[in-house]
């Protein structure tokens, strides 16, 4: 049974180190200004991202970037429009103190701008799980980097490069709770996902006699676990790591039960696009910038050496597969 309460939202990350108060230090760039869009949130991020991803960070030639292209549109702008989110942990969170947004995707948006214009400039527009295709169909956004699940389904709406990282739905519950340790014991309980998340699926299939709720956001979700709302939060497994790392009396129990291939969302229809973005990613992971990122943020709560990167376009609904 599923209560729509308010309008989603590795390699393995199963052996995670995260101990209580474990401060994340992520990499940071500034963040001002105002959204693109009526009630979306958002604003401009410019200048370099801290613990060196940035160094050495490639920059695509003239030739790369073609003429009456997307990519030359972006250069000539001298901003690139993303849209993402700044309340995920790990991946894209603003820090309170300081307004900036700090994570896995931020950087990876930050890489993306510095090899299209030649500098990391940013321009942010908030966007939820309900808003991603709609920002790519109608132009608000050049890209969609936000812990996109690559899925068939979105890939008739959306083009996507990638996959760039691979995460996998698991299991958020109170540190008092022992009843719950993997998918089945779900069954019969009060369940949190995002709503339109790829979750809210796998929650019924994994456990269908779940009582699921949707809410809109990582926090809300969160929130409705601390408070006893509900039993358990059901999402990729790489956010509950961030939100354990914020919250000491949260945990993640067991191992993730799904494959999350993240992908680079962009408009439908542009293969050289898209081809140029997988291009990049090719770049950024041989020359370090990709681990450098990882380090910096969710390698601050995953055990030992960054992964190797998903292998690009080898899931259905990428680069053009059906």
């Amino acid at each position: 049974m599923i209560s729509n309460s308010s309008p989603r939202a590795g390699k393995n990350l199963g052996a995670l180190c995260v101990i209580g108060a474990l401060c994340v230090g992520l990499a940071a760039c500034g963040s001002s200004g105002k959204a693109s869009l009526p009630g979306a949130g958002g604003g401009s991020e410019a200048g370099s991202a801290g613990g060196g991803v940035l160094a050495n960070a490639p920059v695509a030639s003239a030739a790369e970037i073609g003429t009456n292209t997307t990519m030359a549109k972006i250069r000539q702008r001298g901003q690139l429009l993303v849209g993402g989110t700044s309340t995920a942990p790990l991946f894209a969170l603003q820090n309170p103190a300081t307004g900036q947004v700090e994570g896995f995707d931020a950087d990876m948006a930050r890489l993306l701008a510095q090899y299209i214009i030649g500098k990391p400039n940013v321009k942010r527009v908030q966007t939820t799980a309900k808003t991603r295709e709609t920002l790519l169909q109608n132009g608000t956004v050049d890209t969609v980097i936000a812990t996109y699940t690559i899925t068939a389904k979105r890939a008739k709406l959306v083009a996507f490069a990638g996959p760039y990282y691979a995460s996998g739905d698991a299991i958020l519950v109170k540190k008092s709770n022992s009843s719950i340790t993997g998918p089945k014991d779900l069954n019969g309980k009060n369940v949190c996902t995002e709503s339109n998340s790829t979750a809210a699926n796998d929650i019924g299939k994994f456990a269908p006699g779940a009582k699921v709720t949707l809410l809109e956001t990582n926090d809300e979700c969160l929130t409705a676990v601390e408070q006893g709302r509900d039993d358990a939060y059901v999402l990729d497994q790489g956010i509950l790591a961030g939100d354990v790392t914020r919250h000491a009396d949260v945990q993640v129990v067991g191992q993730p039960f799904t494959k999350e291939p993240y992908g680079i969302g962009l408009p439908k229809n542009d293969p050289a696009y898209v081809t140029f973005i997988n291009d990049w990613l090719k770049k950024i992971e041989s020359g370090g910038q990709w681990a450098t990122a990882y380090k910096n943020s969710i390698g601050k709560v995953v055990t030992g050496a960054p992964p190797q990167p998903p292998t690009l376009c080898d899931v259905a609904g990428s680069c053009g597969k059906p």
